[in-house]
């Protein structure tokens, strides 16, 4: 039996994994000598710390499956991130040359976390990884359906999202849920969809 459940604190080791062995456009990130954390510190510890009431597990016989990761705010949750998120982590890593490979993530660590202004009409945000055993069953559009109807519940109106562009599995997907693009950046896509 697969279910939806709210992320506890206990959660995060199981979301570093899935965010890890999902990060490379779908499929796993993971190699000898990379920092297995990194993926995790960026796009999943943030929202079970900062914005637990928008968090969810999928969860089979076997564990953690998949989650999605909301925020209605992302202004507000990008300055949260900056003050009491980042500040540890940039610390930590501050004295470690790394893998060449987490040289992307590392900048991405140390650079400015704010809502891009062409985004500022589509205030929330939201991320869903589920792992292979978990996908094709519609339970991802299960998990989008849990934090859309929380994201409407909480007073908003429009919701974006970024995709690797070569993820075009994702992107197909999230097209058939109403999403849409709205502009390109250096390895991403992002969509919007009103709520």
């Amino acid at each position: 039996m697969t279910i939806i459940r709210p992320a506890v604190p206990s959660d995060q080791a199981a979301l570093y994994r899935i965010c890890l062995l999902t990060a490379d456009a779908g499929a796993d990130a993971s190699a000898a000598g990379r920092d297995a954390s990194l993926f995790g510190h960026l796009y999943a510890g943030p929202y079970l710390a900062l914005q637990p009431d928008f968090a969810w597990v999928l969860e089979d016989a076997d564990g953690p499956c998949g989650y999605v990761l909301a925020t209605p705010d992302s202004a507000d949750f990008y300055a949260r991130m900056e003050r009491d998120w980042l500040p540890p982590l940039r610390a930590q890593y501050a004295a470690q040359a790394g893998d060449p490979r987490d040289a992307a993530l590392l900048a991405q660590l140390n650079q400015p976390w704010a809502l891009a202004p062409a985004l500022r009409d589509w205030p929330a945000h939201l991320h869903i990884d589920l792992l292979p055993r978990a996908q094709g069953q519609g339970m991802g559009a299960k998990l989008l359906q849990t934090a859309l109807t929380a994201l409407t519940n909480a007073g908003v109106t429009a919701v974006h999202l970024g995709v690797d562009p070569r993820n075009q599995r994702a992107l197909d997907w999230y097209g058939r849920f109403g999403f849409h693009p709205l502009f390109r950046q250096p390895g991403c896509i992002w969509l919007g969809r009103r709520v």
